[in-house]
């Protein structure tokens, strides 16, 4: 392999590498010989560091090893799955079936910084719906073995009460999730976290940690339930938890529309030009001197604030207000004056409250039934969301404006995708989706785990809404998660010729061009609803992504004599596409006859301005 023509490498961005790199930088004189020098560091960053063995916050045991796990990268790739989409090739929408911990280290250089809002409704540690690999090692062997796709597979538990780690299993399977995530925000992005009583102050607690408590919003009760379950002991639950967090001051939280009934409370009954009104007190609760006085009614009465209190204006004021039509005397002009407070003069929204009502944001019982609306067949989702408590928090936390991207990793039966679809058609806006669901098995013959009655839902939803007239997107790309089609180098000692002649081909047997192509996505951190065109040159099928940005040839053969015609042919669609950054070209390694061939073609892409020449 030539210098030329660099290789990518198995495996997705390794974080931990990406973040010493950063601090390299910033601090260069704390580096000795590769490595990081701690001292220097304490020094360089004086009384920031905090040397003291005792501090507030939240340890278990396990916690470093979660650290280490949200650090590490993943040798997993998504592959595409057509057959399984809707509007493939126009939607912006992602399904991406698989382990989220894995998922979201392979979004992470695609959608860094670019997620406006996201939202999660994890499991609750309940004892009964947290199941995860024994080990916590959350890697793609483990995926795969949990999903029952290689044999002999890893055995799987819930987690019940009676585990030793109950609090510290929930707390290593959240955290390297939600750092994770923390990296997908914009920095105008909101998290929203649905949870209950269990955990809701150990995940403040993280939250903290990984967001910064200077960055708390607000925990949300929301009303799940609008009436006692007299069976229960004890004291009945009626609420779970909505805890927000912003990414940074960027964040703002938009107001909730105005209800009918508010607006109903302004009148006009003196057909005032500047619209419907309502009267406000005039006085205040406390005796000010220069603010008590008698004021003359229009029908010659005198009064006066009532004791203890005081006008909200000066004497001085008076005539201008009675001028402009501001005091309202009463019908029959001799009432004690109120302020007249315009409709268009208050904010033209609702500030949202910590409380959210059942009547404002549905209850269990009404998601069980928009389910029951969509599917005949029973379903394994003892309390889903309703799409309204999801539409509200769309509501305060996205726009609709810019192609918002929202995400939801633990999707379960798809109500982020239904509110965001429900959102789009109400407001006519252009927020987009991204849902991570782990096709956990269920009893059901039809759709044999849950990331199919995710899939399923958003399908017949969409449908729904089409006959209704909406003309957004109501499509999805389907992904799944999988080993790397790029093979990873693991010789056997014993057997080092064979290992070489096995990775000669550096890909995958049996991965189409197609899972290749979306790797190299993942790796070059593209969108992965960019657009894909391929063009035939010399019966050779040539990919462009994103208007060049990429441009890809997987043929698995290139000899010598095609190198010409076939770099012309690339270099022509290159200047026809006249990309506005860099362009990345990338080859199969093994299909060049020779390195002759392979630096050839790299010579000739790159006297025409392509300089990014890679293999696989």
């Amino acid at each position: 392999m030539t210098s030329s023509m660099p290789p990518i490498e198995p495996g997705s961005a390794d974080l931990l590498k990406q973040g010493l790199e950063r601090l390299r930088e910033i601090f260069p004189e704390a580096w000795r010989e590769g490595n990081i020098d701690f001292e220097i560091l304490k020094q360089l960053l004086g009384g920031i560091v905090d040397e003291t063995d005792e501090r507030f916050g939240l340890n278990w045991h396990g916690k470093r090893r979660a650290r280490q796990i949200a650090l590490s990268p993943s040798n997993g790739t998504l592959r595409p799955n057509p057959e399984e989409s809707v509007d493939w090739d126009k939607t912006k929408n992602l399904i991406i079936e698989g382990d989220n911990l894995e998922v979201l280290k392979l979004l992470q250089k695609s959608y860094a910084g670019k997620v406006k809002l996201i939202y999660i409704d994890p499991p609750y540690n309940t004892g009964k719906d947290f199941v995860y690999p024994d080990n916590f090692q959350d890697n793609i062997k483990n995926y795969l073995e949990l999903t029952g796709q290689t044999v002999g597979g890893r055995k799987t538990r819930s987690n019940t009460e009676a585990s030793g780690r109950f609090h510290t299993d929930w707390l290593s399977m959240i955290y390297p999730r939600l750092k994770l995530a923390s990296n997908l925000l914009r920095p105008d992005g909101h998290i929203f976290i649905s949870i209950d009583d269990g955990e809701v102050s150990n995940l403040r607690l993280v939250c903290d940690e990984i967001f910064g408590e200077e960055n708390f919003v607000a925990c949300i009760s929301w009303q799940k339930t609008y009436s006692p379950a007299n069976d229960k002991k004890g004291i009945d639950a009626m609420h779970d938890y909505v805890v927000v967090y912003q990414r940074s001051d960027d964040a703002l939280i938009n107001l909730l529309p105005r209800t009918a009934k508010q607006d109903d409370a302004y009148t006009n009954p003196d057909a005032d030009h500047r619209g419907p009104w309502k009267a406000v007190d005039a006085t205040r609760a406390e005796h000010r001197d220069y603010a008590f006085y008698p004021i003359q009614t229009p029908s010659g009465r005198e009064v006066w604030p009532a004791k203890g209190r005081s006008w909200v204006f000066t004497k001085e004021e008076v005539p201008g207000l009675i001028a402009e039509n501001r005091l309202w005397f009463g019908k029959d002009g001799s009432s004690k004056p109120s302020k007249k407070l315009f409709l268009t003069e208050v904010k033209q929204g609702v500030v949202p409250t910590t409380w959210w009502t059942h009547e404002d944001a549905g209850h269990n019982d009404e998601a069980k039934k928009e389910l029951k609306g969509l599917f005949t067949e029973a379903l394994p989702f003892d309390t889903p969301k309703p799409t309204r408590l999801i539409q509200r928090i769309l509501q305060i936390g996205t726009t609709g404006a810019g192609g918002e991207v929202v995400l939801d990793f633990f999707a379960g039966s798809g109500t982020t995708a239904h509110a965001v679809m429900a959102s789009n058609a109400a407001d006519k806006g252009d927020r987009r989706f991204i849902l991570v669901q782990l096709p956990e098995p269920t009893e059901n013959k039809q759709f044999c785990t849950i990331a199919k009655v995710t899939s399923e839902r958003i399908r017949r939803v969409g449908a729904e809404l089409r006959t209704k007239g909406h003309n957004g997107d109501i499509g999805f790309r389907a992904f799944k998660l999988d080993q790397s089609n790029i093979r990873i180098w693991n010789p056997d000692p014993l057997a080092l010729e064979q290992s070489l002649l096995t990775q000669q081909d550096h890909l995958v047997e049996n991965r189409t061009e197609s899972d290749v192509l979306y790797e190299l996505l993942i790796k070059l951190g593209l969108d992965f609803s960019a657009q894909i065109t391929h063009r035939a040159i010399l019966d050779k099928d040539v990919y462009s992504v994103g208007a060049g940005v990429l441009m890809a040839c997987l043929a698995n053969s290139i000899v010598t004599t095609e190198v010409d015609s076939l770099a012309q042919g690339i270099v022509d669609w290159y200047k026809e596409l006249a990309p506005a950054g860099d362009t990345t070209c990338v080859f199969r390694d093994s299909a060049f006859a020779n390195d002759v061939a392979k630096t050839n073609m790299a010579a000739i892409l790159e006297q025409n301005g392509i300089a990014n020449v890679r293999s696989l």
